[in-house]
């Protein structure tokens, strides 16, 4: 496993565990304790967590494996996310909440609901046109001084809103967590990834494997794109297309670090098999020319 420099003091694995999807994995306590052994053994310590996954009630699974094993905790970096609110007998519509008020009290329920004292990095979950961020500054300020939150970042933010965000605050933003994956490149085009690198700081990838359709998507790109990456999987001698796809990823210089949510430690190991390999300048605007239908400018 390769670990990347978040902070100081603070190291994420390359790989990061996602748990969005943690109910569909129907795991019992035990059997999402004995899960989370065999990803902390193939050197997977980042957990990656949203207030929201589960209708609210993941963090609390979670949690459970947790309480029964906290010797665990020390070994994990534990990410969480807060501000969207979703529709239901107490909200209208879906809205995002970025209150200085919200921010602590979300903050609050992941810490009781997980069992643990301090988040190791708070993101904000998604850009909002009515966000305060001097109200955000304090929230900040505030969690950190009492201990409950050592970093913070941001997901989802286009540059303009990162800059204004990043302008009131008093910490700063160690990542933006950004859907980026060979068939959807938005974000290396809109100046995402630039600034991330600009500022000096890793993103995170969600949907790393557009959701599966590298696999099963039947249009022409996800077509043409399957065809290349299988010709790159035999080039590398890896195993499937997925490690070739991860292995895209992985050869950006911006230090990319990519969210797995799998529940099958198989399907976990995939991209941590692709750490081992690097793609040419090549082989990877080969993926980039399979995707987009024509050469580059």
């Amino acid at each position: 496993m390769e670990y990347i420099k978040m902070a100081e003091g603070l190291k994420y694995s390359r790989v990061v565990l996602g748990f969005w999807r943690l109910l569909d994995w129907n795991l019992t306590t035990d059997g999402l304790i004995r899960y989370l052994e065999e990803c902390l053994d193939i050197g997977i310590t980042t957990m990656d967590h949203a207030d929201i996954y589960g209708n609210y009630t993941v963090e609390e699974k979670f949690g459970e494996a947790l309480k029964k094993r906290p010797d665990l905790r020390n070994k994990m970096q534990i990410i969480s996310k807060c501000g969207i609110i979703y529709k239901s007998e107490t909200a209208r519509v879906k809205y995002y909440d970025y209150s200085r008020k919200h921010i602590k009290e979300q903050v609050e329920k992941s810490l009781r609901y997980m069992g643990i004292d301090c988040l190791d990095t708070l993101l904000l979950h998604r850009p909002s046109p009515f966000m305060d961020p001097e109200e955000i500054s304090r929230a900040f300020e505030e969690l950190r001084k009492e201990g409950k939150v050592r970093t913070f970042g941001v997901s989802n933010f286009l540059p303009d809103e990162f800059r204004l965000l990043k302008s009131y605050l008093t910490v700063p933003l160690i990542t933006n967590q950004v859907e980026l994956s060979p068939l959807r490149m938005g974000n290396l085009e809109n100046g995402v990834i630039n600034l991330c690198m600009e500022e000096r700081i890793h993103p995170m990838l969600w949907s790393p494997l557009a959701g599966g359709r590298i696999f099963t998507g039947q249009g022409e790109e996800e077509i043409r794109l399957r065809e290349t990456l299988e010709v790159i999987r035999e080039e590398l001698g890896a195993e499937d297309i997925d490690e070739a796809a991860f292995a895209w990823l992985f050869s950006h210089p911006a230090g990319l670090i990519p969210i797995t949510g799998s529940g099958e430690i198989g399907l976990a190991e995939r991209p941590v098999k692709a750490l081992k390999y690097r793609l040419t300048p090549e082989q990877w605007f080969m993926v980039w020319t399979a995707v987009k239908g024509h050469k580059v400018p």
